[in-house]
């Protein structure tokens, strides 16, 4: 499937600010199941921007911009060819758990195995894991499976209930929450169980109305190793694996690795965000400019505060939903 993704990013000032130092996580993976075709980034005011390679892998493309400003705006635009998921068998050999106990003894993957800044343990995941009865059984691909079904099951989908920088407890005792607290909590469940797990940032095509993740901004799901077959996408959000619809940016231990964006800026001023994503067929008749101008015509009024710290990195960054 190819798909044609615009992502806007848009924040404004209460004052101008003298300098924005921003880095991005927004390119598309390119590998052997997902193609990324086209990038194109650019930012108003315009700035000259760099990339490198994080230590995981993902692409990041940063730039600085030094003259005083009132808004900040940036405009990606990707096309994607993602391809169908190789045959999954339906379970896998109760040995299984035996080679996961090796990839640890070995040292593989240790950094998806330990707690992180989002995903670690606390006495509300304890609950949960007991009522869920998350513990070795089966085989890993099975219990895997029926845990993205019970996430999806006992906790409710709700934008505005969770911030950006929520610890697992906030959605765990509202039960309630957006994708990125689904994926912390799926993870945090089953680090412990000797399984690596890792959060993966990218974009979903919406094509269904059962789908409960929001259309216009960008997405979180969870990727889980296993033995003979490698590293496998699960999405509790939307009680699903991962396949050709998930488009995959950027992966990490949790958020704290992979925000799409990240920054800092001089001056006493309030920020406020807006952000407009649209993922698409590439063959749509709906064209790129169109949706583009559509984007940037985002009125005051759409915006969300979202700090007003100049010293706080997070007022920068955008949660996933």
């Amino acid at each position: 499937m190819n798909y044609a993704i615009e992502h806007v990013t848009r924040f404004r000032y209460s004052v101008p600010v003298r300098e924005s130092v921003m880095e991005l996580r927004m390119r598309p993976h390119h590998t052997t199941q997902q193609r990324r075709h086209t990038f194109e980034l650019s930012t108003t005011p315009q700035a000259q921007i760099l990339n490198y390679y994080d230590h995981l892998g993902n692409q990041v493309d940063h730039f600085n911009i030094p003259g005083e400003h009132s808004r900040l705006t940036i405009r990606a635009y990707s096309r994607v060819e993602v391809r169908p998921l190789l045959n999954l068998p339906p379970a896998l050999p109760p040995t299984a758990w035996q080679g996961l106990d090796q990839l640890t003894r070995e040292g593989e993957h240790w950094e998806m195995l330990v707690p992180s800044s989002f995903a670690k343990p606390t006495e509300l995941l304890d609950g949960l894991a007991h009522e869920l009865k998350v513990q070795r059984r089966d085989d890993p691909l099975t219990l895997l499976q029926e845990l993205t079904t019970q996430l999806h099951e006992t906790l409710a989908y709700a934008q505005e209930e969770t911030k950006v920088d929520s610890p697992i407890d906030v959605a765990l005792e509202k039960r309630r929450g957006v994708c990125q607290d689904f994926a912390h909590i799926m993870i945090a469940l089953v680090r412990p169980l000797g399984i690596p797990c890792r959060y993966v940032s990218g974009y979903l095509y919406h094509p269904r109305e059962q789908d409960r993740s929001a259309a216009d901004a960008t997405h979180a799901w969870v990727e889980a190793y296993l033995p003979e077959v490698g590293w496998v996408g699960f999405d509790p959000t939307n009680n699903s694996l991962a396949g050709e619809r998930h488009i995959r940016v950027a992966v990490g231990r949790d958020y704290a690795d992979v925000p799409p964006t990240r920054g800092v800026y001089k001056g006493e001023a309030e920020s406020e965000l807006a952000v407009a994503v649209r993922v698409r067929p590439a063959d749509s008749p709906e064209t790129r400019d169109k949706a583009v101008e559509q984007f940037a015509g985002v009125e005051s009024e759409d915006f969300t505060a979202i700090g007003s710290d100049p010293a706080d990195i997070t007022q920068q960054q955008q949660q996933q939903q």
